[in-house]
């Protein structure tokens, strides 16, 4: 029996002996690709190259891409666990053509793995071609000798593939396997006439050789490439003759594992048919995507991937409970996953400590919600039927997502199972209505920024201006004013002398703020003497723009201006943002490789970098990474920038920004060489030619800004000067103030403080009366002995020391002592065991504490209550004792 393992091995192997260069899996989370948030098929990471937009680096590849299917079009999840093909992480084997072959030799390849490599039987296979494609029938039937009756011609629905609405396209050829007669759906079952899993589809073949146009029709491509792909967890249980794919070996030890941690059995029940064993895929598939994602530098969170990954586990967990487990249990699944996937996915295992904690703590955080989500929905579901309704609204299921972060899958899992209805599109309208507050608060906050354009006025981004940046080389340049812009936001061709604006010139030196790092500031001065100052460069839509203000003549489009930047801001702003590369690469060798950058801010005093950590760093890690980017600029190592296609710079291990986009082309820089190779990063920032001119780091603080995501402030350089300045300048003076030298700050503040808590304790012992004297303002009513007193100045802590010694005098009764403490009331009330049939000190405190405008709690013998009415003491002294009184002994 072939092991999963062995066909991905088999299938890299058969294709590289077939003139395919193997290439690693693309990232699960696609570069460059605003349309999708996942990878969801193998062809993902060459669509560059099947548009044309990109040069493939050979004309036959292979490979076996990771794979996530669980939003948008793509979305498997709620058939997860419920059928036996369904997942949302999978693995998608592929061979790609780029103008090389087309569909001879990839009909002819394919038929060969699937025969002779896999060993399926030829008479189980049937083969489906498009309707319009005699082409590929003919080379089925007469080159490979596939009998007619088992070729099925199909329409556009089925096997007709298009990128999009335009662009490349073609026809699609597909291999079904026979499972046998036994899992018919009846008698018309057939290839294309029924969804039933007797006639499986196992293998796709994309012939794209088509461009669709805007107009719908199709011209033929130059060259027509092909796209094929395998699910490896299909065709792994085909060859292990299973009829699910969750009983193959890819899942079975993932499953086995979370069944004995859950003291329960799996039992190869069909698939929805058995809770028990729905859950168990439910937690393997969903334990597989979520190991993945946090890889790729995912966390939990309440929007974008984040929220996907929060979604898998909670519905993990979800069925967990089905099963009876009610403690974090998935982060030890996921364990599992990284133990089995490790070796063929090293990134698993690298981080696999950081996984399971990241895990784990989004299991604790939803422990706490889900009791009172399931409350709350119970409570509704019975009004519902009371009212013989069978329809949950939207803003109901929105109300438990917003407000207690309860999942609308659980939710839908819950209700369904009930015979109710959940208005899922309800629920997006209400999110989608979220979103848009959020927006048009964000823009009223003014928090949109310039990086898009959003902040900067519409004339802007209606020019074809070409402005080319030359910062990196030299810090003056000569140019002329392309576009000008005033404060009003309107296009003129002149800005008068105290006037404020936009300026584009063909040429600058001036960094636009981007990549976290703030813009330049300088001067401009035109050959007839005006000057201006350059307050600020931003970036709108990739164009370099000025925020001026004239203060010298005017400036008018067309003249010749020379650009300066101020030189020693800009060196500030260089040695924080080559600090942050330094620092990125000290807390992955700290901490670990599961720390990827989450945004920086670099101006010429410090520097602010966001990074994906679970937990406060300690003492010890700060101290560390302080110590190893230190050491790192100590080594002075040679910094060097240059320019690379994204393939090189992937396989080179350049870090990219997490959600960065990138061109084709993209700027590497690295921080030392060779054996001494420090740090390696994707930016397009300014950098220092040399890491010792950083000069000395310093954290000035560490805190967390978003679940997951830590925050480093720091300064390098004078900053770092300036701070030792401050700090010997704190020391010297707080010295003198405690009179001793400054290494001997820390005795002096202890032997006060050992002083303080001495007299402390003499103040409380000399303000609290002994509790005999007390004792002398006991009466009797109703029977029950009653003591009420109020102390002036003494201190909670003492009032209770002092509670004590009359409660060992009072063994049967009630004490309600009171102390006043400038405009405050404290106030602590005791109620012996025996009269706890007739009322507790809880209750008691509450009928006591009004008058004095405050309330309390506590356990049955003793409560606590504050209050903020001096005068209301003695009212409260005697609802005590009315209420005493209407209660009296027996």
């Amino acid at each position: 029996m072939l092991t999963a393992k062995e066909i991905r091995r088999k299938y890299l192997a058969f294709f590289a002996r077939h003139g395919h260069r193997i290439v690693p899996s693309g990232p699960i989370i696609p570069s460059n690709d605003p349309t999708l948030l996942f990878t969801n098929a193998g062809m993902v990471p060459f669509k560059k190259y099947f548009t044309g937009e990109e040069t493939p680096p050979c004309t036959r590849l292979t490979s076996s891409q990771k794979c996530l299917r669980v939003s948008g079009k793509h979305n498997d999840l709620e058939n997860v666990g419920r059928t036996a093909r369904h997942h949302t992480f999978f693995e998608m084997l592929g061979n790609f053509s780029f103008g090389d072959y087309f569909k001879r030799e990839a009909i002819r390849m394919a038929w060969e793995f699937v025969t002779v490599e896999l060993g399926l039987p030829k008479d189980r296979l049937w083969i489906t071609v498009y309707k319009d494609d005699e082409e590929a029938e003919t080379i089925w039937r007469e080159e490979i000798g596939v009998p007619a009756e088992r070729i099925i011609r199909l329409g556009e629905k089925d096997n007709f593939w298009t990128m999009g609405d335009t662009g490349p396209c073609g026809p699609c050829s597909e291999i079904h396997y026979d499972q046998g007669e036994d899992m018919a759906c009846g008698p018309d079952c057939g290839v294309g006439r029924c969804d039933c899993d007797r006639f499986l589809e196992i293998w796709n073949l994309v012939f794209t050789q088509f461009d669709q146009q805007p107009d719908g029709s199709r011209l033929p491509l130059a060259r027509p490439n092909i796209d094929t792909g395998m699910g490896l967890e299909r065709i792994a249980a085909v060859c292990q003759g299973k009829r699910s794919n969750f009983d193959c070996d890819l899942f079975q030890d993932i499953i086995g594992y979370a069944a004995e941690l859950a003291h329960v059995r799996y039992s190869f029940s069909a698939p929805d048919t058995n809770d028990v064993d729905t859950a168990l895929r439910v937690i393997a598939d969903h334990a597989r995507s979520a190991c993945f994602l946090i890889a790729a530098g995912v966390l939990p969170s309440n929007e974008g991937r984040g929220y996907v990954l929060r979604r898998l586990v909670r519905r993990a967990l979800r069925f967990a409970t089905l099963m009876g487990v009610h403690e974090p249990f998935l982060y030890q699944v996921c364990r599992k996953v990284t133990e089995l996937m490790g070796d063929d996915y090293p990134e698993l295992t690298e981080q696999a400590e950081f996984i399971a904690r990241a895990v784990r703590e989004e299991e604790q955080r939803f422990s706490q919600t889900l009791g009172k989500g399931l409350e709350l929905l119970e409570a509704e579901l019975a009004e519902l039927a009371a009212r013989g309704e069978t329809r949950i609204t939207g803003e109901f299921c929105f109300k438990l997502s917003d407000t207690y972060g309860f999942p609308l899958d659980i939710v839908t899992d819950v209700s369904e199972k009930r015979g109710f209805q959940v208005d899922a599109a309800g629920f997006e309208a209400c999110m989608a209505e979220q979103r848009r507050r959020a927006r048009d608060n964000q823009k009223k906050a003014g928090l949109l920024g310039a990086q898009g354009g959003g902040d900067l006025p519409a004339a802007l981004t209606q020019g074809q201006w070409n402005s080319i940046y030359v910062g990196d080389a030299m810090l003056t340049a000569q140019g002329h004013i392309l576009a000008l812009v005033d404060e009003q936001g309107e296009s003129v061709s002149r800005l008068p002398e105290g006037g404020k604006g936009y300026l584009v010139c063909s040429q600058t030196p001036f960094y636009a703020e981007s990549g976290g790092q703030c813009g330049d500031t300088g001067l401009i001065s035109a050959a007839g003497g005006a000057q201006a100052r350059v307050l600020d460069t931003l970036k709108c839509h990739g164009l370099p723009v000025h925020l001026v203000e004239v203060f010298s003549g005017s400036l008018a489009v067309d003249d010749e201006i020379c650009l300066s930047v101020d030189a020693d801001r800009r060196r500030a702003v260089t040695r924080n943002h080559s600090a942050t590369h330094l620092l990125h690469a000290a807390l992955r060798k700290v901490l670990g490789a599961h720390v990827k950058q989450a945004g920086s801010l670099v101006t010429p005093q410090r520097l602010r970098f966001d990074f994906s950590h679970l937990a406060a760093l300690t003492a010890d890690e700060l101290a560390a990474v302080e110590h190893e980017v230190n050491a790192a600029i100590m080594a002075d190592l040679p910094v060097h920038a240059r320019e690379m296609s994204r393939d090189e710079a992937e396989r080179a291990g350049a870090m990219a920004l997490f959600g960065e986009k990138y061109g084709d082309t993209v700027r590497v820089v690295n921080m030392g060489d060779g054996e001494e190779l420090y740090s390696l990063e994707l930016c397009g920032g300014s950098h220092v030619e040399r890491t010792g001119a950083i000069g000395p780091f310093a954290v000035l603080s560490e805190s967390g800004v978003a679940a997951g995501t830590r925050r480093i402030e720091a300064v390098t350089g004078w900053g770092t000067l300036e701070l030792l300045r401050e700090q010997r300048e704190s020391l010297q003076g707080l010295a003198a103030r405690l009179k001793t030298r400054p290494d001997q700050i820390g005795e002096r503040v202890q032997a006060l403080q050992d002083e303080v808590k001495k007299l402390r304790k003499a103040v409380e012992k000399a303000a609290a009366p002994a509790s005999g004297d007390i004792m002398q303002g006991v009466e009797e009513i109703g029977g029950i002995k009653v003591l009420a007193a109020r102390l002036e100045n003494v201190p909670v802590k003492a009032l209770r020391d002092l509670m004590d010694g009359v409660r060992s005098r009072l063994p049967s009764g009630v004490a309600c002592l009171a102390t006043v403490e400038g405009d405050k009331v404290g106030l602590l009330l005791y109620v012996s065991k025996d009269l706890h049939g007739r009322f507790t000190a809880p209750a008691l405190i509450k009928t006591v504490a009004a008058p004095c405008g405050g309330s309390g709690g506590g356990r049955p013998d003793l409560a606590q209550a504050g209050g903020n009415n001096v005068d209301g003491i003695e009212a409260a002294f005697a609802a005590l004792k009315q209420e005493i009184d209407g209660h009296p002994a027996q």
